[in-house]
């Protein structure tokens, strides 16, 4: 459910290591060697995955599935957008591409933080929902792909805004351009009029939620080495306050653990990225 901003902290030492448990219920590691064996861990969990859909309702390895039962578990959430519009002249496919990297990004999102966190989380299954679906107020955290292309209605806009003014924390991935962009800052201005789009520095707490992320530029595509930009709203545009939303510009951040299987991005590159996933979920759970 939306959180009400209250709860404490409490600690406490466990078989030796030194753990800390925010009031939303999340366990971080201080422990360098968990992020030194993250990639192993990716390797691990991720080598398994199967994105045929089961034969049969008993869970089997690889198992995902979207939508699933609501039960209070943390459960990742993708938004659902203009899936009813024609797509602009010169562009095909664009009614879909809210659904882009579906399901691996999610899949491995939430096997990584399974293994690493102490964070009750579906890694069977995911929802989808749209943005002025009631339901998206019963999860803390919303996930949405391709925003560059993005087109709200006004009740969506509406909706939307009531979600993030009440405790959601949205996060917006794969977009690049000026003209995108352009998009993207149209639309979050319907949401949030007031709202400030502003750079965020790697002295922000989300870069250090869970895992100490100290160069922001080490996520760079080897092609065509643009470097990355991360913005983000602010409640009442006070940087002393939660961030509302985060956007991940010129950058895809979950196609680095994706493909890791093939090769594609170095190593280094993709252990950075999904420390950086797994920071967004902290934070937002925590905040």
């Amino acid at each position: 459910m939306i959180r009400d901003g209250k709860g404490g902290d409490a600690s406490y030492a466990d078989e030796g290591e030194s753990r800390h448990i925010s009031h939303a219920g999340v366990m971080s590691w201080h422990n360098h060697d968990v992020r030194r064996s993250l990639f192993l861990v990716l390797v691990g969990v991720l080598s398994g995955f199967s994105t045929a859909a089961p034969q049969s309702d008993a869970r089997t390895p690889g198992h995902y599935s979207a939508p699933i039962r609501y039960d209070g578990r943390f459960t990742l959430v993708r938004l659902r957008w203009g899936a009813e519009l024609s797509p602009p002249r010169g562009r095909i496919g664009l009614q879909d591409a809210w659904s882009h990297d579906y399901p691996q990004a999610e899949q491995s999102l939430s096997a990584i933080i399974r293994e690493l966190t102490y964070v009750d989380i579906h890694d069977d299954g995911n929802e989808i929902l749209t943005l002025d679906d009631p339901d998206l107020f019963k999860y803390p955290i919303a996930l949405m792909w391709q925003p560059g292309f993005w087109n709200l209605t006004d009740r969506e806009a509406e909706s939307f805004r009531a979600y993030l003014l009440k405790g959601g924390f949205a996060i917006f991935e794969h977009f690049a351009g000026a003209t995108q962009w352009a998009n993207f800052e149209a639309q979050m201005r319907r949401v949030l009029p007031q709202g400030q789009l502003v750079r965020l520095d790697a002295s922000h707490q989300i870069f250090t939620a869970f895992f100490p992320i100290s160069d922001l530029d080490a996520i760079v595509r080897p092609t065509p080495q643009i470097r990355p930009g991360y913005y983000g709203i602010f409640e009442d545009n006070d940087p002393s306050r939660r961030l509302l939303v985060v956007a991940n510009f010129d950058n895809d951040v979950p196609e680095y653990s994706e493909r890791l299987s093939q090769e594609l991005f170095p190593f280094d590159t993709s252990n950075e990225a999904y420390a950086l996933g797994v920071n967004y979920m902290i934070y937002g759970l925590s905040h």
